[in-house]
């Protein structure tokens, strides 16, 4: 009998820890069950965007095959050198929005604060690259699929199209720094 309770605890805790994983699972929306950021925001507006649970979900987007040049930027809210940079991405964004480039921020912020700290951030910020968000947490299994040179800090950036790849694993200091990197890959 002593050893019934004890049991018993362990049981409602097991139950409890699977129930809130569950529970969590199916909070997060599939990529087929997003939207993508709508162009003007407003207080009763919800901003939505992808949230992967796992890499194999996006590890599509460092293999497109097409003239367009892809810049992806690995960041998050708590990343300081991330958020000081994100106006240079969001500067090559509007300059190029006519062009074949497409500018990716895939934010690695925590699962739980997506609804605290995400998409306030988004929001208040009126983010119009495209945001998508990566709660994976076990970056030590995906990052050498990014680049073998990650060593998995960030903020980290590739750009790349059908002919060049460059991996940038530290933050630029100017709108300048960026695009001279860029114009490196960039076939007009």
């Amino acid at each position: 009998m002593k050893y019934l309770f004890p049991i018993i605890v362990f049981s409602a805790l097991l139950f409890a820890c699977n129930s809130s994983t569950d529970a969590e699972k199916k909070a997060l929306p599939t990529s087929a069950e997003v939207t993508s950021i709508p162009e003007k925001v407003t207080e009763d507006e919800p901003i939505t965007f992808p949230i992967y649970t796992s890499f194999d979900q996006i590890a599509h987007i460092f293999k497109y095959e097409s003239d367009t040049t892809y810049v992806i930027n690995f960041w998050a809210t708590w990343c300081k050198p991330c958020v000081e940079e994100l106006p240079y991405f969001e500067q090559l964004h509007e300059q190029y929005k006519d062009k074949k480039v497409k500018v990716i921020l895939v934010s690695l912020d925590f699962a739980k604060q997506l609804q605290s700290k995400l998409v306030p951030f988004v929001k208040e910020q009126n983010l119009q690259s495209e945001v998508v968000a990566m709660v994976d947490g076990d970056y030590n299994s995906w990052i050498d699929k990014v680049n073998s040179d990650w060593d998995g800090a960030i903020p980290v950036t590739m750009i790349y199209n059908n002919q060049d790849r460059q991996f940038v694993s530290e933050q630029f200091e100017s709108y300048a720094d960026l695009e001279s990197i860029f114009k490196e890959v960039y076939v007009n």
